[in-house]
């Protein structure tokens, strides 16, 4: 395992309004007040909101990718560290998932996250990869269960959507977009890590919206 640090870099925290119209009788205005009220709540929530870690993961078997952010809100997002766990192809399995698990573990530990996103699984044809990469996946669950730290899937059009502003963006444009968001000189290498750290920033940005706090910001289907 291995993995990059760099200088902090906030963006400045931007100020959010919501503006909301509901027309009908007396039930919808007062549904209308509640809203209002929740939404002032938590922008006054947001504008001190304690920083708080997010560890990403994009699973995998040969190589993990993980990615550190810090986050205050929506737009106050910076780079932490970023980076992979490798295991050999000629490795037995269950060395390889030992040591995804206890690299996973390490990591919780050093950087003390207060959530962990990681990307849900999305395979076309090649099943015995897929089982693979599940494995190595339940192994970092396993990881964060242990350490009792909350976990969050995303899928890779949510991280996509929530990272490139589209669904459907490439490749290029996330890596981009994440080298933009977080201040960093050149597109954070390799691909994994590039992919971990988008997952990050989808759940930083998913927490600090309002949505999430309606929500109670836990969209996790499947963990």
């Amino acid at each position: 395992m291995y993995y990059i640090k760099a200088n902090s870099c906030f963006q400045p925290q931007s100020c959010g309004y919501a503006v909301i119209y509901i027309r009908g009788n007396k039930r919808a205005r007062n549904l209308r007040a509640r809203v209002l009220k929740l939404a002032v709540d938590f922008l006054a929530h947001m504008e001190y909101n304690d920083p708080m870690i997010v560890l990403g993961i994009d699973p995998g078997i040969a190589t993990v990718g993980f990615g550190v952010v810090e986050t205050s809100g929506v737009n106050d997002i910076a780079h932490v560290a970023h980076g992979i766990i490798s295991t050999e192809a000629g490795l037995r399995l269950a060395v390889r998932l030992h040591r995804i698990y206890h690299d996973a573990s390490e990591l919780i530990e050093t950087f003390r996250p207060g959530a962990i996103a990681i990307e849900e699984l999305f395979f076309n044809t090649n099943q015995k990869t897929a089982v693979a990469v599940a494995h190595g996946r339940g192994c970092i669950l396993l990881a964060g269960e242990e350490h009792t730290t909350p976990m969050f899937e995303y899928t890779p059009l949510q991280v996509k959507q929530a990272v490139a502003g589209y669904g459907r963006a490439e490749k290029r444009q996330v890596m981009d977009m994440v080298k933009r968001m977080l201040c960093l000189d050149r597109a954070p290498r390799p691909d994994d890590a590039a992919d971990a750290l988008a997952v990050a920033i989808c759940h930083a940005k998913f927490s600090g919206s309002l949505m999430g706090a309606l929500r109670g910001g836990d969209v996790c289907s499947t963990i």
